[in-house]
C-alpha cells in the first residue's frame, strides 16, 4: 500500500487523489473546507456563486431605496453587487490562505450577463480553476434548436478571455448529442468538462395545494447513468479531463467511474450522509482494489473499460437493452 499512488491531474491541477467535494453548503465556510481537507478530499468546488442570487438581492435592496437620483441608485446597485461578491472573494482567499488542496471556485449560472466580470475577481482572489454550472431548462415554444449549445460556447469563450485559470463546465444531461456538445467545448479550449450537474425539481404538497423543494440528495440509483455516460465520452473524446458528479456514493463507485474514464469523482450526498470521514472509507477502498489488482497508480487502469476499448460497443448502447430483456419473462411469475 505504500507503493501506491492515488495523484490525479484534473483541468491542469494536481491532486492527491481523485475525491473531489461538489458545490454544496458542505463547502461554504473555511472551517469546513479544512475538515474536508483533513479527511482526505483531493480538492475542493466552493459553494457556487449564484447569477440570480446576485441579481435577487440588487433587485429587492434597489426596491427598498427610494432615491430618484439616477447617479445615486447607479452607485447603490454597484455598491450592493460588490459587497455580496466580496463575501466570496473572502472565502476563496481564507481557504488558499489556511489550505494546501486546490480550492475551485464556482458560478450557477443561466445567460452571458455582466456576471462573467466577476470570473476575473475570483482569479485575483487565488482560485485555482473556476467550475461554470450551467442551469438552463428551455421551455419557449419559439425555441431555436442549438441556442443551448451555442449559450455554452459563448460563456466558456467569455471566460477563456477574461481568466487564465482553468475553466471547467459542469454539464446538463439535457442535450440531443451530448459527445458533441463536449467535443465542442474541447475545441474552444475547456479545461475540463463535469458530467453532470443536477437541477433542482419541484414537487408538489397535495394537502397544503403548495409546492415544495423535490428531493435535494442523490441516490445510488442515479449512478449508472452517469458511469454510462463518463464512459462513452472519455472513449468518444479521449482528450477531455472529466469529471463524474450524480449518484457516487460508495468506494466502489469510485474504482467503476475511474475505469470508465474519469479523472476525478465529485462527491456530495454522501458526505451529508455519512459525514466527511467517508471519504477516508472510499479511498481505503480505492487502495486496497489497486493493491489487489497490482496497480500501482491510477492511469494504469483508468479508461481500460470505457467506451473506445471494448470491441463490443453495445455494452454502453440500447442494443445490450434488448439483449438482457429478450431472455426475461415478458411478466414475473405469480
Amino acid at each position: 500500500m505504500n507503493n501506491l499512488n492515488t495523484e490525479v491531474t484534473f483541468a491542469g491541477l494536481k491532486l492527491k487523489n481523485p475525491i473531489v467535494i461538489s458545490s454544496s453548503g458542505l463547502t461554504e465556510t473555511v472551517d469546513k473546507v479544512k475538515i474536508l481537507e483533513k479527511c482526505g478530499a483531493g480538492a475542493v468546488v466552493l459553494k457556487s456563486l449564484f447569477e440570480e442570487q446576485i441579481m435577487m438581492n440588487v433587485d429587492k435592496d434597489m426596491s427598498l431605496n427610494d432615491n430618484d437620483y439616477p447617479e445615486a441608485q447607479d452607485f447603490l446597485r454597484n455598491f450592493i453587487t460588490t459587497d455580496h461578491v466580496n463575501k466570496y472573494i473572502d472565502l476563496i482567499r481564507d481557504c488558499k490562505a489556511q489550505c494546501s488542496i486546490p480550492i475551485i471556485a464556482s458560478i450557477n449560472c443561466h445567460t452571458q450577463r455582466n456576471w462573467t466580470d466577476f470570473a476575473k475577481k475570483i482569479e485575483e482572489a487565488g482560485a485555482d480553476a473556476l467550475e461554470v454550472n450551467i442551469m438552463l431548462v428551455d421551455t419557449s415554444k419559439e425555441f431555436t434548436f442549438g441556442a443551448s449549445e451555442k449559450l455554452y460556447i459563448d460563456i466558456l469563450s467569455t471566460l477563456k478571455k477574461t481568466v487564465s485559470i482553468p475553466v471547467i463546465i459542469k454539464m446538463s444531461k439535457q442535450f440531443s448529442n451530448i459527445v458533441s456538445l463536449v467535443n465542442q467545448l474541447q475545441h474552444n479550449d475547456v479545461n475540463g468538462a463535469v458530467l453532470f450537474n443536477r437541477p433542482y425539481c419541484p414537487d408538489i404538497n397535495i394537502e397544503e395545494m403548495d409546492f415544495h423543494p423535490g428531493p435535494i440528495f442523490t441516490e445510488p440509483a442515479a449512478f449508472n447513468e452517469t458511469l454510462r455516460w463518463v464512459g462513452i465520452v472519455s472513449g468518444m473524446v479521449p482528450k477531455m479531463d472529466l469529471a463524474a458528479s450524480t449518484g457516487i456514493h460508495t468506494g466502489e463507485n469510485l474504482i467503476k467511474i475511474l475505469l470508465a474514464g474519469a479523472h476525478v469523482a465529485q462527491i456530495c450526498s454522501v458526505i451529508y450522509r455519512e459525514g466527511p470521514d467517508y471519504i477516508g472509507e472510499m479511498l481505503s477502498t480505492l487502495h486496497e482494489w489497486m493493491k489487489k489488482q497490482g496497480y500501482e497508480n491510477i492511469e494504469q487502469f483508468r479508461g481500460s473499460m470505457n467506451f473506445a476499448n471494448f470491441e463490443d460497443e453495445n455494452y454502453y448502447e440500447r442494443t445490450q437493452f434488448m439483449k438482457y430483456f429478450s431472455n426475461k419473462d415478458s411478466f414475473p411469475p405469480r
